[in-house]
């Protein structure tokens, strides 16, 4: 899949699509990915852009197939394949799931729950959805806005906060798509709602919840080492996770995996920003089931 960054076009710009703001290059396959054929066993994995979604990919990956040839030689984008993506020299993310030799399937989406194709309901296959703070949310978003060249511009960091709060970023309102997905959980049992803090704080539990919920036995050794497959340190290290092989992204500009912390967002928010912030959150976040931590 690999091709020369010179057959990039231009990078594209947003538009509004069904009410969420999106770029050409996950809409293009619309109509094929709508009427994408799930299997029981499928296992979506669905998070907002850059709140942990290549961690879980590679959690569950290992958790099915273990250390196998597979991970050292088939990058994770090709292992868990992106469902929506349609790039003309890349080809589509919905063809490679089709080939997918694996069963299950492990399918990663940024689609807010309406955009989710409905066969992935009808065949009531679980879904796990990752959420990340706002604060850490954005300043990861904005950093691989400046080195992906299939994502639009992304400006200045402080035009980037407006636009962040507007929801104008590809695949729209981080607000809509953590409440869309929250109500989604209170009715379905199929979707397990993930917190990016805690799998930072106790990646070994989580490990465990994810386990039960998609009626895994693995043992303690297995998952031991599943953990600590996945500390953000070894996969920054791993040329098949950490997105090095692909030619969309200038890692001159900013690394894939840039620090995976909880709390980064200190290091970008002024005083004013962050209290301008602060007041837009709370009219926006009025489900108070729902709570993240900015800070672990």
């Amino acid at each position: 899949m690999a091709f020369n960054r010179g057959m990039l076009p231009p990078r594209p710009e947003l538009f509004d699509f069904h009410g969420v703001s999106m770029s050409h290059y996950f809409t293009d396959n619309w109509e094929n990915v709508q009427n994408f054929q799930a299997r029981p066993d499928d296992i979506l994995i669905a998070t907002y852009p850059k709140a942990g979604t290549t961690w879980v990919s590679y959690i569950l990956d290992l958790l099915y197939f273990g250390q196998t040839e597979r991970q050292q030689s088939i990058p994770i984008f090709d292992r868990v394949p992106f469902l929506e993506i349609m790039v003309p020299s890349l080809g589509s993310g919905k063809d490679l799931v089709d080939n997918l030799p694996t069963s299950p399937r492990l399918i990663k989406t940024h689609f807010p729950v309406q955009f989710v194709p409905k066969s992935f309901w009808e065949q009531n296959c679980r879904i796990i959805y990752v959420a990340r703070n706002a604060k850490d949310n954005m300043v990861s978003y904005f950093h691989f806005d400046r080195m992906n060249m299939v994502q639009p511009e992304p400006g200045d960091w402080n035009n980037y906060i407006h636009r962040f709060m507007e929801g104008k970023l590809v695949f729209g309102s981080w607000y809509d798509h953590v409440n869309g997905w929250w109500k989604k959980k209170q009715s379905n049992s199929k979707v397990h709602y993930v917190f990016y803090e805690d799998l930072a704080e106790d990646t070994g539990r989580e490990i465990d919840k994810l386990c039960s919920f998609l009626g895994l036995s693995r043992s303690d050794e297995e998952k031991k080492r599943v953990a600590g497959g996945v500390q953000f340190d070894n996969m920054k290290k791993d040329n098949m996770a950490n997105y090095s092989t692909n030619a969309v992204m200038d890692f001159k500009i900013s690394p894939f995996m840039r620090k995976g912390k909880v709390g980064d967002w200190k290091n970008h928010f002024t005083v004013s920003q962050n209290e301008q912030f602060d007041e837009d959150y709370k009219k926006k976040m009025t489900d108070l089931t729902l709570q993240f931590r900015t800070e672990i």
